[in-house]
């Protein structure tokens, strides 16, 4: 038994919707990361709450709303639709909303952790020698930072990968476009297709063990173990 060209279409899909997810997460996480591990603003514990909203809600939930929102009734559907853009469900790039919205937490809380572990004693020393605020960043924060951005980037990149409720709600079941590995083991599943189901379900074992494996490899080395 091998993969078939529709499987191997979901794995080159799954693998593009994680690596432009993570990618994206990595860019907007940051200063939401940074800002959350600096403020002393009410507005910390709001803003630090809606980052995390989507570690206790169902996939489903999240599914749910963007879809009234992306579609041609929400505000954004409308929106995109006025500018001739047509609306965002059933998409790629719905896809691609959904799974940032998703795994933000997966991402933020690790950055937010290791710009909080910094403290501030570099940042003061920085500022007596002048540095400006993208010096400080590209040159104190981001090497202190490095641990915390391989965590995040393993944990949003894996976190998408094994989406279901949030792709199959908003971006459907359609081959090429929104049909994740996730949708195509369901697929099989309810096909009775249990020996393709066993490769695809085989192969995401794999891949989540190879991931915990470098995630804690890579924890132990920061910590000098032997």
């Amino acid at each position: 038994m091998t993969l078939s060209s529709a499987d191997l279409a979901a794995i080159w899909l799954t693998f593009k919707l994680a690596s432009l997810t993570t990618v994206i997460l990595l860019i907007i996480g940051t200063p939401i990361a940074l800002w959350l591990s600096r403020t002393r603003s009410w507005l910390r514990g709001p803003i630090g709450a809606i980052v995390a909203l989507p570690l206790v809600l169902p996939p489903t939930v999240i599914g749910f709303y963007l879809l009234l929102t992306l579609g041609p009734n929400g505000f954004i559907g409308q929106l995109t639709q006025s500018l001739g853009l047509g609306t965002l469900t059933f998409s790629f790039t719905g896809l691609v909303i959904g799974s940032v919205i998703y795994s933000m937490p997966f991402v933020v809380q690790p950055l937010q952790n290791a710009f909080s572990a910094i403290g501030t004693r570099p940042l003061e020393v920085a500022a007596t020698l002048r540095a400006n605020p993208w010096d400080t960043f590209f040159s104190v924060i981001l090497p202190l930072a490095r641990p915390g951005f391989v965590t995040a980037a393993i944990l949003g990149f894996a976190h998408t990968v094994g989406e279901f409720g949030v792709v199959l709600m908003i971006g459907g079941n359609i081959p090429d476009k929104t049909r994740v590995v996730s949708v195509q083991i369901y697929d099989h599943v309810e096909a009775m297709e249990y020996a393709q189901a066993h490769w695809l379900a085989g192969a995401m074992l794999g891949f989540s063990f190879l991931v915990l494996l470098a995630l804690y490899s890579s924890r132990k080395t920061k910590a000098g173990w032997s």
